[in-house]
């Protein structure tokens, strides 16, 4: 009997919906941007979020990054010749190799300004000669051929391993490995192509610009042949740089020892150095950093996507004590007849319902098409969670009832008598 009354209700509620098809879609419209802005913007959000914490992550979440840092040039200085030493040291990597206790990895690195040929084709990325477990530090994944070995640090042989974004320059259609390239007066034999840290084209450089990448040699090598002097000649002076290690990667056993661990760094390097000429980079801290911005982040876009669904639950309402109004004389009818309170309020109910639900259904349609626009049109990755249609839907129906439950209670409780003598 009660089933049989619902239906009869809802059937009721509907017909009189589709008798003001255009007003019930223009009100729909409202529960219908609201919900699909809820799902594209937590999708937006999500994505660019996931991006940022995978770009950190690469760093290695379980590293600590030493850097030198060339401190400011003396303004008042204007020696055509200046001579630098600063940043850190060989004795700060031993310190780190010999007497932290959380060390599982700790991999020195010099950077090397050269210009880098092969035939024709001239590029400067960064030359970083290094020691072999680099790759064990920094998680980086060979393409084709090997990394640098013991027998090349022994040896002190001209090998390198290049970058992908040099080797899709100066070998667009062939393969590196075996091939001579010149890194500044002397060749080197190609033994290996390293994947990039970011995905295969989305870090193309622009027109004019130099090529970004990497080519890694082995630390004696680069000793050997590049020493621990560089020079840049500028106008008007030469500028003369003795930095023993421009960065040392630290790896931490257990991710619940890397604050300890960074501490400890900062602390030994300010004991031992006069001079901020270092900077210490934590990717954990960046991760958790992170974190809260993502946080934020998606509470600032739901709010400003809560607000569309509190608007189109505004319309709701207005529609619906319009609605009550122009169908004072049928309720007063309906009321003689012998329908109850409750009669009237389900009937208000289910048509206010019907609007949120149909509006809620079509929104998530449309705010789960504008991530995949998104992602077609630009190099960014929405990530849709189960969640955010979910609560978008979720909401979209709350609001519809709370919005729709004052004009059905004011349409229960007219006074029938009063009801049929309105015109």
């Amino acid at each position: 009997m009660i089933t049989g009354t619902f239906i009869r209700t809802f059937r009721l509620g509907v017909k009189s919906l589709m008798l003001h098809k255009l007003r019930s879609m223009l009100t729909t419209l409202g529960m219908l941007f609201g919900v699909a802005s809820v799902v594209a913007m937590l999708a937006i959000g999500e994505g660019a979020s996931k991006e940022a914490q995978e770009q950190i992550k690469q760093l290695g979440s379980h590293n600590i990054i030493l850097r030198s840092v060339k401190p400011p040039d003396d303004p008042i200085s204007n020696q055509d010749t200046r001579v630098s030493n600063y940043g850190l040291t060989n004795a700060d990597f031993d310190r780190m190799s010999q007497t932290f206790p959380w060390a599982e990895d700790v991999v020195p690195m010099r950077i090397l300004q050269q210009e880098v040929r092969f035939e024709e084709q001239a590029l400067n990325p960064r030359i970083i000669s290094t020691v072999p477990n680099y790759l064990e530090a920094t998680g980086r994944v060979m393409y084709e051929g090997r990394f640098l070995n013991e027998r090349d640090q022994i040896n002190t042989a001209n090998v390198c391993v290049i970058g992908y974004e040099v080797s899709r320059q100066l070998f667009p259609f062939e393969s590196p490995l075996e091939q001579q390239i010149k890194i500044g007066p002397d060749y080197f034999t190609v033994v290996g192509t390293l994947l990039p840290r970011v995905p295969i084209g989305s870090d193309q450089p622009a027109p004019g610009d130099d090529i970004t990448g990497e080519i890694f040699l082995p630390m004696s090598t680069g000793l050997r042949w590049f020493g621990d002097m560089q020079v840049k000649i500028r106008a008007g002076s030469r500028d003369m740089e003795m930095v023993e290690l421009h960065e040392i990667i630290f790896k931490v056993d257990s991710g619940d020892n890397v604050p300890i661990a960074a501490a400890a760094a900062r602390e030994m390097l300010n004991r031992y150095h006069n001079d901020q000429d270092y900077e210490v980079v934590v990717p954990l801290e960046l991760l958790l950093r992170e974190e809260e911005t993502k946080r934020i982040f998606k509470i600032v876009l739901a709010s400003i996507a809560g607000i569309s669904l509190l608007v189109g639950g505004i319309g709701i309402m207005n529609v619906m004590l319009a609605t009550v109004t122009e169908r004072t004389r049928e309720i007063g009818v309906r009321r003689a007849l012998g329908a109850k309170k409750r009669h009237i309020m389900w009937q208000f109910l289910v048509e206010t319902v019907v609007l949120s639900v149909g509006g809620g259904l079509l929104g998530i349609a449309l705010g789960l098409s504008i991530p995949k626009i998104v992602e077609y049109y630009t190099d960014m990755e929405p990530v849709v969670t189960p969640a955010a249609p979910a609560l978008a839907f979720g909401i979209s129906v709350g609001i519809g009832l709370l919005f729709g439950l004052y004009p059905a209670w004011r349409a229960a409780n007219m006074d029938p008598v009063e009801a049929l003598r309105h015109e």
